[in-house]
């Protein structure tokens, strides 16, 4: 592929702490405000009247707009303007929030179209978001100053699902009600763009051949068409049946459309996803453990459904479970960007994914008591959150700088597209478990003299066991795939402000006052 000539440089605009302020509040609309859904579902699902699997649909539906349409808006970050996009992106979380915090109750298909509407808005708000602002991070810092800013990023996205529980939890049990964290996230998605404004452009100069040959809209039909299939069969599964024959279609549906975009996307010069992108092993080390990672995110939905639904709490106290998570994961993200300039890349991802994978096995013993169970719960999630904070920022970091900078965007884009996948379809799958699991007799789950306590509840605690195990193999899975394919690094070495080189992606024309 040919390589860009980059766009002359702005040489009098630096980066203030006001101006990524500005990119935290943009990526927080998503992780903190976006994702309470996951929490606070179980409470809202009957006062809107919406049916079971709508809300789980609901739930998971953000995340997969997000990861399908995430690299198509990195791209179009390069090629169109970093900031521009960026500014898309936070137009369409306010649009998005809104029709939300609409939504109107109990009336049948016009309160689901607004719920499920508002989701795919926030979800495609968020394919505009991560990409951008992770290009414009790579283009206006380096070395030691980048690593910082990508920790506060992390601390943005990663400490942002820490909070979304607890947070989401003591927003619903307000006088102000669950509707309020739609309306705060308006506020401070405004504000972000306030923080913003005077952002010069940044894009790479696209190349003319790659112009001549179009959009692989082919690419991203295919792609699109397998990943909507796939996704309706996870979450509705229970409801059409997993061997019938729509189940099966779907299926069928997944394993063609995939097979097409493999074939489009291994014979076309300038395709919709790089794959060649992939044959550096740090990057794709990063991004699949970073998919794997993000899919452990059905632990938070099962692991606080449960404890609502089987457990009576509220979804405040089931939040509250979280606030080790939260602290921790904001107490080590900083810490992550140390061990990252100390060891390298390979290191703190697998010392963070290995604690996190205790945490998560920590939250699994569903066959306690509830007080037995809260006690492990908040080990786990603290655990949980300090293997991310480990992990989250030398991932990050490996992923972005092992690609080149006219491709930082689209790269950027698959790096954020293995997030959103990964917790669309591990939410996805971990509630279907969870569902899956609770049709199983009660009376030979009690024979097996494994649950103690309540009987009445042991389908539902069975379900949750089978929901959150299946959290733990994704970890492992994540373990494995950075140990086959990240290199032994040594530290990485921070570069000196003297020997830097000139930044020459940046445009000239500003935008904003």
């Amino acid at each position: 592929m040919a390589t860009a000539a980059p766009v002359p440089a702005r040489t009098d605009w630096k980066p203030t702490d006001k101006w990524l302020l500005g990119v935290v509040l943009a990526v927080v609309t998503f992780w903190l405000f976006a994702q309470t859904l996951l929490n606070v579902i179980p409470g809202i699902q009957g006062e809107l009247g919406v049916a079971p699997t709508v809300a789980n649909l609901a739930v998971s539906i953000t995340s997969l707009f997000s990861g399908i349409f995430i690299v198509v808006a990195g791209g179009l970050a390069d090629r169109i303007g970093r900031v521009r996009i960026l500014y898309i992106g936070i137009i369409l979380s306010i649009v998005g929030s809104l029709l939300i915090a609409l939504t109107p109750e109990n009336m049948g298909g016009l309160t689901s179209a607004m719920l499920l509407g508002g989701r795919v808005v926030q979800g495609l708000s968020a394919a505009c978001i991560m990409p951008s602002s992770m290009a414009l991070i790579k283009t206006f810092y380096d070395g030691a100053e980048r690593q910082r800013a990508l920790s506060f990023w992390s601390i943005g996205s990663w400490g942002g699902s820490g909070l979304c529980s607890l947070f989401g939890g003591f927003m619903a049990t307000t006088f102000l009600g669950w509707r309020s964290i739609f309306w705060i996230s308006i506020v401070l998605a405004v504000l972000s763009l306030f923080l913003l404004r005077g952002t010069p452009e940044s894009k790479a100069e696209r190349d003319p051949e790659a112009a001549a040959h179009g959009f692989d809209w082919g690419g991203l039909a295919t792609f699109v068409i397998a990943l909507l299939a796939i996704n309706v069969y996870i979450s509705q599964g229970p409801n059409i049946g997993w061997l019938s024959l729509p189940g099966l279609l779907l299926i069928l549906v997944t394993v063609v459309s995939g097979l097409l975009f493999l074939q489009i996307e291994t014979h076309r010069k300038f395709s919709f996803i790089d794959l060649k992108l992939f044959a550096n092993g740090t990057f794709t080390g990063a991004t699949l453990s970073n998919f794997l990672l993000n899919g452990a995110a059905g632990t938070l939905i099962v692991a606080l459904g449960l404890v609502q639904v089987a457990g009576g709490m509220s979804a405040l106290q089931s939040g509250l479970l979280t606030i080790g998570y939260l602290v921790a994961i904001l107490a080590t993200i900083r810490v992550g960007e140390k061990l990252l300039q100390k060891f390298g890349p390979r290191k703190p991802m697998l010392w963070g994914s290995t604690i996190t994978g205790i945490g998560i096995l920590l939250c699994s013993p569903t066959f306690l008591l509830l007080e037995q169970y809260i006690v492990l719960a908040v080990i786990g999630f603290t655990l949980f959150g300090i293997g991310l904070g480990f992990y989250a920022t030398p991932s990050t970091d490996a992923a972005l700088s092992n690609v080149p900078d006219n491709q930082v965007g689209a790269a950027s884009g698959i790096y954020k597209m293995a997030s959103s996948l990964g917790n669309a379809i591990g939410v996805a799958i971990s509630a279907a478990l969870y569902v899956a699991g609770q049709t199983v007799d009660p009376d030979l789950i009690q024979s097996w003299g494994l649950f103690i306590g309540r009987q009445d509840n042991v389908a539902l605690r069975f379900g949750g066991a089978i929901g959150l195990l299946f959290n733990v193999f994704m970890v492992a899975v994540a373990i494995a795939s950075i140990i086959l394919t990240v290199p032994r690094d040594k530290k990485v070495e921070v570069e000196p402000e003297s020997q830097r080189p000139e930044r020459r992606d940046v445009a000239p024309p500003p935008i904003g006052n």
